[in-house]
Order: C-alpha cells, then sequence, then structure tokens
C-alpha cells in the first residue's frame, strides 16, 4: 500500500472514530435532557391538572373568616386548621330519599406554620352536642344535613377552635385514592365482617394482621366498630390515613399521581382555593414534618343521655378541654377563659 493511501486510512479511522463519540455524547445528553424535561413537563401537566380540578371543587362558603378568629388567616404564612369530613353517601342512598345525609367521618387537623407539625382530633360521628344548623343538640353527624358548612359551625361549637377549611370527601373518593396508591399497607386489629360501599352485608371478609388492603377494605376497617368502640374507631381512621400520606408521599409514588387526582375528581369539595392549598406543600417536603393524633375520651351506650334513647358519645370534658387546649396552642391562639364551656361533656 502506497503512503499516500495509509496516511488517507489513518484520516478516515480517526474521522470515523471522533463521528462515534459525538453521537455518543449527542445520545447521552439527549438522555439527561429527556431525563429533566419528561419530569418537568409531568409535573407541569400535573400542576395544571390540578388546578383545574381545585378549581372544578370549589365551594365559596361565604366565610371570609372563622367566626373563632379575630381576622383571616393565610396559609403561606399562618397556622391553620383544616376538617376533613368524610360522608357517607353512596349511589345507593342518594336514591332513598328517606336517608338522611351523614358525615361518617370527621377529623379536625391544625397545621403549625413554623415547626411543620400537624395534630389530628377524630371526632365521633356520634358526639352528642349543639348543632347550630339543627339549633338543638343531636349527634353531630346530623349536621351535614346542612352541608359541610352546617358541620363546620358545629365541630367549632364543641371544640371551640377555629375551623379555616374544610375538605369534604365521599366514599367513592376514599376507595380510589386507595387503589389509585396499589393498596395500603394496616395493622387490622381482628377478623371481621363488614358492608362495602353498596351497603352489602358481610360483603367484606379481613383476618387479623398487617396486610395490603384495597380500597374496599380499607374503606371496611375505617368504618368498623362492631368489636370495640368509637375511640378505637377514631384511632383506626387516623392510622389509615397516616398509611395513605406515607404512602403518597413515597418516591414510588411519583408517577401515580395523576391517577390520585382522577379519584379525587368530582368527589370531592373544598372552601380552599388551589393558590391556599398550594401552601400546604411545605408540609409535604419537610423531612422534619410529626403528626400526632390526639385522643378524645368519653363515653358511649344506648340511652346515655337523658330522654335521649339512641346511642350517643359523650366525650369527656377534662379531654376534651385538653384537646382544645394542645389545638389552640397549635394556632398559636391564647388559652380559653375558664369560665368558657363547651357544649358536650360527660354525665
Amino acid at each position: 500500500m502506497a503512503k499516500e493511501d495509509k496516511q488517507e486510512l489513518r484520516r478516515s479511522q480517526k474521522k470515523r472514530k471522533k463521528s462515534r463519540k459525538k453521537r455518543v455524547i449527542r445520545n447521552i445528553f439527549l438522555i439527561v435532557l429527556l431525563l429533566i424535561l419528561i419530569p418537568a413537563a409531568y409535573a407541569g401537566y400535573l400542576y395544571v391538572k390540578a388546578g383545574n380540578l381545585a378549581n372544578d371543587s370549589f365551594v365559596d362558603d361565604g366565610r371570609d373568616k372563622s367566626s373563632l378568629r379575630d381576622s383571616a388567616v393565610d396559609p403561606a404564612e399562618d397556622s391553620v386548621s383544616v376538617l376533613f369530613i368524610g360522608s357517607d353517601s353512596s349511589e345507593k342512598r342518594d336514591k332513598q330519599d328517606n336517608i338522611g345525609k351523614r358525615s361518617d367521618t370527621m377529623i379536625l387537623a391544625t397545621f403549625n406554620k413554623d415547626d411543620k407539625s400537624i395534630k389530628m382530633l377524630s371526632i365521633p360521628r356520634d358526639t352528642y352536642t349543639y348543632v347550630p344548623y339543627l339549633e338543638r343538640n343531636t349527634k353531630i353527624n346530623g349536621s351535614y344535613n346542612g352541608g359541610p358548612t352546617a358541620t363546620v359551625e358545629a365541630v367549632e361549637e364543641l371544640t371551640q377552635v377555629p375551623v379555616d377549611y374544610y375538605i369534604d370527601v365521599n366514599f367513592e373518593a376514599f376507595i380510589s385514592v386507595v387503589e389509585a396508591l396499589d393498596g395500603i399497607e394496616v395493622d387490622v386489629p381482628y377478623e371481621l365482617k363488614e358492608m362495602n360501599s353498596k351497603d352489602e352485608k358481610n360483603a367484606i371478609h379481613l383476618q387479623p394482621g398487617v396486610q395490603t388492603l384495597n380500597g374496599e377494605e380499607a374503606l371496611a376497617l375505617a368504618r368498623t366498630r362492631k368489636q370495640d368502640s368509637d375511640f378505637a374507631r377514631s384511632e383506626r381512621q387516623q392510622q389509615i390515613i397516616e398509611a395513605m400520606m406515607n404512602k403518597a408521599t413515597d418516591m414510588s409514588s411519583v408517577l401515580k399521581y395523576s391517577s390520585l387526582l382522577d379519584a379525587v375528581g368530582t368527589n370531592m369539595t373544598t372552601n380552599m382555593t388551589f393558590d391556599e392549598m398550594k401552601s400546604f406543600i411545605s408540609y409535604g417536603v419537610n423531612n422534619k414534618l410529626t403528626v400526632e393524633s390526639l385522643k378524645l375520651e368519653g363515653q358511649g351506650g344506648n340511652g346515655i343521655v337523658p330522654g335521649y334513647s339512641a346511642y350517643a358519645f359523650l366525650p369527656d370534658a377534662t379531654s376534651l378541654a385538653n384537646a382544645t387546649q394542645t389545638m389552640r396552642d397549635q394556632l398559636e391562639l391564647p388559652a380559653l377563659d375558664n369560665t368558657t364551656s363547651t357544649s358536650a361533656t360527660s354525665p
């Protein structure tokens, strides 16, 4: 081979090596770019989708602030409270006009902006108290006949804690969220047979022990109280909510967020705007977030209230007062006057 031909061959080989190197670099760059852009695009998609759903779910309750507040609050700057209401509406019940609407679950949560902590108080649905909407003493879940705002007023009357926001979800939303998370891990305390969301008796059968529950099973565990009490039921509901929160904030659930938004869909109403919702992101991304469940002790039974034969739950006065003060401290509110009395006390 001539000297000139050898030189040309070497130049051609070097050129091909450089070309391959450029393609490799370019491909690596494209992969990195996609890894950056795809999550960004997904996040942007979720942002728009969440905004649309939030706007559809928003209901103006006509309140600028809680009647127990001196001034309006901003969750971006202030410690605030949120009442989570789980309503017992279902397709079957909605068709039965003789069945009044009830709030099956009520959990009042206070969010402290400074230390990024959350305190949750479950309020048994059979709590006997004064309900402003009905203008009489009765079980607190009856307040839901007047809608979420009436329930907010009843909870404020009972606890003397301002309720700044509410989130009202029905059975379908709860089930769909758990399903979107591919189930949640919960410790079932005992064997149980419970109706499902369609009120079919003994449709759900669970054995005791730690296990992953689907939506219907989680709902059954949250609702049952056949073998224990309202107090134990409240604790179970808080444990289930914490399990849902832990699963939703796990990195493995990131790609499920679109399904989670779909799960809530039209099954939620709230007086919280999208901008106000975004203010709560700081709690979710905080590694030192603490969640504490408060206990509301008391007595429950049939005929426990004079002149009222149905089952009712009467909170212990001291337990209710302690919970009230803890949550007011969480909201950085002054202590209640000693003369202030709650509308439900133990006999």
